[in-house]
């Protein structure tokens, strides 16, 4: 892949990061409003025993590094299985695995993003109409996956065309040329032993290009997975960032450590069968590692502009975390889940299916547990 499309295939999730940087700045252009009720919701009162700016500011400082080290070690550990003979993507072992990871992302979408989403829009410091009247939510969570089908069909026209464009040229000439080759004329006597000829020639041509555009999909599936990861690392490690309670964020470092290492785990997977090159793959480790991370420092930064529970914030983080479930639920459902169990391999052996859902089992049901904190 060269440089100018490894380059056009990162700019979609630098773009996302910006979008999702830029919700704290939304958030802090709110009114002073003389109703306490208001002010209460947009200045939330010290927690007591829990509010500590100092310890905060520790807990804050230990947690960029650490999860920035767990999320680099989810992420790589897959893409240096291809020295460990078990966890090949041609062995059982790695399905097992990836079906493991698929589990985790699906819990983050059902279990992490979507009530924090709907927790942020039915908020007693937003109107009630419209945002009490309309499950804004659920609304934007549909439109969100929709809008992730057609972008994963149109990406996957558009890679298939331009490869078959360039390809149709060769397949013509090599056709006219045998056609006005000598030996052409005596094709007509020998007819069976031409058609196996042919037919061994195609087969390994049609499974070729199978593998070809399969590989195609595989790589709009990561570009697309780590748009909502992304997406969902920001607003999650901003409010951290942003949060003075050590209550809150003592649980939270040791939970988003967890969450990221299994979630990398997920993505590094699908990086691995995407079959990128090195520069493309560290851009994609980059900007999965960092992303929380640099969530919390804007926050950190933004301590004192970004209010959490003002009307802005609870609607723009509300409406991101909306979206990125509804991108996670169809990728894991849909892309990762779904293709796996109804190729060819798992359709071929029921014990690696059935070891394969205990496997989606215990990851979504060990990211489910971690929501209690994280």
């Amino acid at each position: 892949m060269s440089s100018r499309t490894q380059l056009h295939a990162l700019a979609p999730v630098a773009v996302l990061v910006l979008l999702a940087a830029a919700a704290p700045l939304l958030a802090g252009a709110q009114p002073a409003s003389p109703d306490p009720a208001a002010d209460a919701c947009a200045n939330p009162s010290a927690d007591g025993a829990c509010h500590n700016v100092p310890k905060a500011l520790r807990l804050k400082l230990i947690a960029i590094p650490t999860i920035l080290v767990s999320s680099v070690i989810g992420v790589c550990l897959p893409l240096f299985s291809r020295y460990v003979p078990a966890l090949r993507p041609d062995r059982n072992l790695f399905v097992i695995v990836k079906a493991f990871a698929s589990g985790v992302i699906l819990a983050t979408g059902y279990m992490h993003v979507l009530p924090d989403s709907f927790n942020n829009l039915t908020s007693p410091c937003l109107p009630k109409k419209p945002w009490g009247d309309f499950s804004f939510t659920a609304f934007v969570a549909m439109l969100a996956a929709l809008f992730t089908l057609m972008v994963d069909s149109l990406m996957l026209t558009f890679y298939n065309r331009k490869r078959s464009g360039n390809t149709s040229g060769r397949r013509a000439g090599a056709a006219v040329a045998d056609h006005e080759s000598p030996a052409h004329g005596h094709w007509h006597g020998h007819g069976d032993i031409v058609a196996a000829e042919s037919a061994a020639v195609a087969k390994p041509e049609d499974d070729d290009e199978a593998s070809k555009v399969q590989l195609r999909r595989n790589r709009v599936v990561v570009q697309v997975l780590e748009m909502g990861i992304i997406v969902h690392s920001v607003v999650i490690g901003l409010g951290m960032g942003a949060s003075q309670s050590v209550c809150t964020i003592r649980p939270l470092v040791a939970a988003m450590c967890f969450h990221q290492l299994f979630e990398g785990m997920g993505l590094g997977g699908c990086i691995l069968q995407a079959e990128y090159g090195a520069r493309m793959k560290a851009g994609l480790v980059f900007f999965f590692s960092t992303t929380t991370p640099f969530g919390i420092a804007l926050g950190l930064a933004l301590t004192k502009v970004y209010r959490e529970n003002s009307p802005t914030a609870l609607v723009v983080v509300g409406l991101l975390n909306a979206a990125s479930a509804g991108l996670l639920h169809y990728m894991a459902l849909v892309e990762l889940l779904a293709a796996d169990f109804m190729g060819p391999r798992l359709q071929g052996s029921v014990r690696l299916q059935l070891l394969s859902f205990a496997a989606v089992l215990l990851g979504a049901g060990g990211m489910s547990i971690m929501a209690k904190w994280a």
